[in-house]
């Protein structure tokens, strides 16, 4: 009677496999976890948009993230440029938002979203002097919207936290999609190589 021994797993393969499998797993329950704190950081600024009470302008970068979304006031001492960038209207118009970056009246500088054109401005008649407004979030930092707006211009729309991505939840997926994929894949090729063999 003849016995067929069954082949052997290719040690090195296999672990190679298994140790990207449970990465890709491990870094889809990472994107869970962030896509919780996401969440919760969203709601937080929900909670923001409620609150009464006028924070001080965030002149230092741990502050940014307990001012946003909250209103805030500051005094521009000089504008140093101006320029204009793509921005909505409180009615949700599609149009032009002219920032102003300023020197503010205690150092340092800081952005002031003026307000709305439907037109690109390229410059207008506001020299600095007291804005406040609403603290919305702008690269690493906070820009001011003002409210009521600036320099003769429309109100712009307020910063809405709705308008920050999460998409943890998509990512997450993909990790684990990825995961199953390579089992699938490495089983089917252990297969091959068990017929062919």
């Amino acid at each position: 009677m003849s016995t067929h021994a069954r082949p052997r797993l290719p040690v090195l393969a296999t672990v190679i496999v298994a140790a990207a499998v449970a990465i890709m797993i491990a870094l889809g329950i990472w994107q869970l976890g962030r896509a919780q704190w996401k969440a919760d950081l969203l709601e937080h600024y929900r909670g923001a948009e409620a609150m009464p009470s006028e924070i001080a302008w965030p002149r230092a970068p741990g502050e940014v993230e307990a001012a946003l979304y909250r209103r805030s006031a500051l005094t521009c001492d000089r504008v140093l440029e101006t320029r204009s960038t793509a921005g909505r209207s409180a009615e949700g118009l599609a149009g032009w938002s002219l920032i102003a970056r300023c020197l503010l009246d205690q150092g340092g500088e800081a952005e002031v979203a003026l307000g709305w054109s439907r037109e690109p401005v390229a410059a207008v008649d506001w020299g600095g002097g007291p804005a406040i407004g609403f603290v919305a979030p702008a690269g690493e930092g906070a820009r001011l919207v003002a409210s009521p707006p600036l320099a003769g211009l429309e109100q712009l729309a307020r910063p809405d936290p709705n308008d920050l991505p999460n998409n943890h939840l998509a990512y997450a997926g993909q990790w684990f999609l990825f995961a199953a994929s390579a089992v699938a894949i490495y089983a089917l090729a252990l297969r091959r190589r068990a017929g062919g063999s």
